[in-house]
């Protein structure tokens, strides 16, 4: 298995830890009902579960442009750049949204964003 389509799990993963890290040491944790716990939550913990759910949002996109560039055999050192790029700026993309940097946030989710735009742009080539 490639290294890009490694990538993809990592991708999937990434919204548990977010998740976990959000729910991490909280005494009043209540997981019979997560997301009305969820609901109230402030601060760190609370842009921790906002990260948890655009790193849902940003799954699939990211998971198509890697299986699409697989099938169309586009050349795999870009690829594999690519795809470990993405998870690189998604990394970056929770560390900046938890310590409330809003503008890298911004630019660590527009440059992972380029990187699926890059993922489709090797493989039509």
């Amino acid at each position: 298995m490639s290294f890009a389509l490694w990538m993809i799990l990592a991708a999937v993963l990434l919204p548990i830890v977010t998740t976990g890290i959000a729910k991490w040491g909280a005494a009043d944790m209540d997981n019979n009902r997560p997301r009305d716990w969820q609901a109230n939550l402030v601060g760190w913990r609370r842009r921790a579960e906002w990260a948890h759910r655009n790193h849902f949002e940003a799954l699939p996109g990211f998971a198509a442009a890697i299986l699409i560039a697989t099938i169309t055999h586009a050349n795999p050192h870009w690829v594999d750049f690519l795809a470990g790029l993405w998870v690189l700026f998604r990394v970056a993309y929770t560390a900046c949204y938890i310590t409330d940097r809003a503008s890298l946030r911004s630019m660590m989710w527009a440059l992972a964003f380029f990187c699926v735009i890059g993922l489709f742009g090797v493989s039509a080539f």
